[in-house]
């Protein structure tokens, strides 16, 4: 599927640290088929700067407040015309410059969820990060990394979008539901990109953990199938939550 449009969309807010290395990620693809979609929350500091420095080579821009990220996540849907679409936040940025031309060697008409590995870096230390893709462990812990998942438009047209009642799981619910709805994922075993240790979901605080902990239960219980697995989800929450707080204490998280 080489010919077909991919859609890069990243989404951002007061991002002036990183965005620039995530744009010239994008724009340096040896991939022709590209287009590339910023959509800003009305940031307050430089960058909005350094995304007009850029606007030659964005298909498509637009920075106004939100109600979050999902939100933000489903402007960069309407606005996509690409036949795939890959989310690409101002904290991530592809691997090198020829990664999309071979992703797509890789994309095909009998998959809807194309999962690479993706580089997680801390301080600059990398570490290789392999999707666990949509098996039975996505019942309780996402498997799937946005930033290194290529969803077919229909995908989309399938499922739905992003649920914005969602400030963090927004993803983990969306892959989630692709997993009720039998989606099968083909994973590909190359890193797509890099994911800092710098968003939202990476903070191991006890408040941000326990905020995040509470959308994943709220995940679980919207798209729970059976009486059955309430009743295992609720065992497990009451276990987890336990041993998460203790661990946070003891500095173990």
């Amino acid at each position: 599927m080489k010919n077909s449009l991919i859609s890069i969309i990243t989404v951002c807010f007061n991002s002036e640290l990183h965005i620039e290395q995530t744009i010239q990620s994008v724009i340096r693809q040896t991939l022709n088929n590209v287009e590339y979609i910023i959509i800003d929350g009305a940031s307050r500091d430089d960058t909005m700067d350094i995304i007009k420095k850029y606007d030659a080579f964005i298909d498509y821009w637009i920075s106004e407040p939100d109600k979050g990220i999902a939100d933000a996540m489903n402007k960069g849907l309407k606005a996509a015309k690409g036949d795939y679409i890959l989310f690409l936040h101002a904290d991530d940025y592809l691997v090198h410059a020829d990664v999309l031309e071979k992703a797509a060697l890789y994309i095909d008409k009998e998959h809807d969820l194309f999962l690479f590995n993706l580089y997680f870096s801390d301080n600059g230390n990398k570490t290789l990060v392999k999707p666990r893709g949509l098996n039975w462990w996505i019942n309780f812990k996402t498997g799937v990394l946005h930033q290194g998942a290529i969803c077919s438009k229909v995908l989309f047209e399938k499922i739905g979008n992003f649920d914005t009642n969602f400030k963090i799981a927004m993803d983990y619910d969306f892959f989630l539901r692709a997993h009720r709805t039998k989606i099968i994922a083909k994973k590909i075993d190359i890193p797509l990109s890099v994911m800092r240790k710098t968003g939202i979901s990476s903070r191991l605080d006890w408040p941000s953990l326990h905020e995040r902990f509470a959308e994943e239960r709220q995940t679980h219980l919207k798209n729970c199938p059976n009486y059955f697995l309430r009743i295992i989800y609720l065992t497990y929450w009451s276990a987890y939550i336990s041993y998460k707080y203790l661990s946070c204490r003891s500095g173990r998280s």
